[in-house]
């Protein structure tokens, strides 16, 4: 009979994220990842394969997440734009020990591995196209609506969006303080309410 793993590998994938998404591919060592995961280094490698594969696991485990997230902030919004403009003013009203204050895990993956990992930044860029996918579909039910007149271009839309809450990201990760964050959440939202049809 095969033996019962003897560890909890959600938990396990779950530390491996957080552990990745503040330090990073590169700066994360095999002890790190031993105290992270309470796991010994054969363990780690018998379970994960290796630590690139346990790298990309959790980055998968941080885009799923985080597009889930998305849906179900815009399942919940009174329309799409107003979904959209809410998603940048949630950022300000996150609590200070919120892990989504600090850059996004896409984005600080593929600053990190670009020219060193072409496996991961793949994967990564992968991620990040469907994330602007998820804003261009968003975009393109306002239309439908009639949020946004009929020659709006929901892609081009998308990746303004998302280049936007990359900054917002950044801001929060650099700790501008509540104040400024508010003002620059606020400012995005009213541009996206700005784009309402006046048909």
């Amino acid at each position: 009979m095969p033996r019962t793993a003897s560890y909890d590998r959600d938990a396990a994938l779950e530390a491996a994220m957080t552990l990745f998404w503040r330090k990073g591919y590169h700066a994360t060592s095999l002890k790190d990842l031993e105290a992270a995961l309470q796991l010994k280094p054969g363990s780690i490698y018998a379970a994960f394969e290796s630590k690139e594969n346990l790298y990309l696991l959790a980055l998968q485990r941080y885009f799923e997440r985080s597009r889930q997230g998305f849906r179900d902030h815009m399942a919940r919004a009174a329309s799409p734009l107003a979904g959209l403009a809410g998603h940048f003013r949630s950022y300000a009203d996150l609590a200070p020990e919120d892990a989504s204050r600090q850059a996004c895990m896409l984005t600080k993956t593929l600053v990190d591995t670009k020219t060193t990992d072409p496996k991961i930044a793949e994967a990564t860029q992968i991620y990040l196209d469907q994330m602007r996918e998820e804003f261009a579909r968003a975009f393109t039910t306002a239309r439908q609506m009639g949020e946004l007149p009929p020659n709006a271009d929901p892609d081009r839309l998308a990746r303004r969006f998302q280049a936007n809450v990359t900054a917002l990201r950044v801001e929060l990760h650099r700790g501008t303080s509540r104040g400024d964050i508010q003002e620059l959440s606020e400012d995005m939202a009213q541009e996206i309410e700005s784009l309402h049809s006046k048909l």
